[in-house]
This record gives C-alpha cells, structure tokens and sequence, in this order.
C-alpha cells in the first residue's frame, strides 16, 4: 500500500485524480457490451472514493 496522505492539498489531487479516472471509464464504457461485472467495478470504485473522502475529512493535519 502507498503511504499516507496528510497534506490537505494532496489529498485533493488525489481524489480529482481518482475521479478523473472513473470518469474516464464512464466515457469509454459502450452500454450495449457492459455486463454486469463492469458495473459492479463502477459501483466498487465510488464506494472506494466515498471512504477516502471519509477518511481524509477525519484525519488531523
């Protein structure tokens, strides 16, 4: 695992960078060929950004 982010402004770019990055899936998904596999992987990574939201509000810098 990477080490820890405590930098406000890193935490930032951190999760824009994150966001960027499913958002780029989205774009590139085709409905007609997803499955319910790549939805699931969608699903997974917002709850991914929602805990690391949580978690970088609740740390002390």
């Amino acid at each position: 695992m990477g080490s820890q982010i405590n930098d406000k402004n890193k935490q930032v770019d951190f999760l824009k960078q994150r966001l960027n990055m499913f958002l780029d899936m989205l774009d590139a998904v085709d409905p007609e060929d997803t499955d319910l596999d790549d939805i699931d992987r969608m699903i997974e990574m917002i709850d991914e950004l929602e805990s690391k939201c949580r978690e970088f509000n609740n740390r002390e810098v």
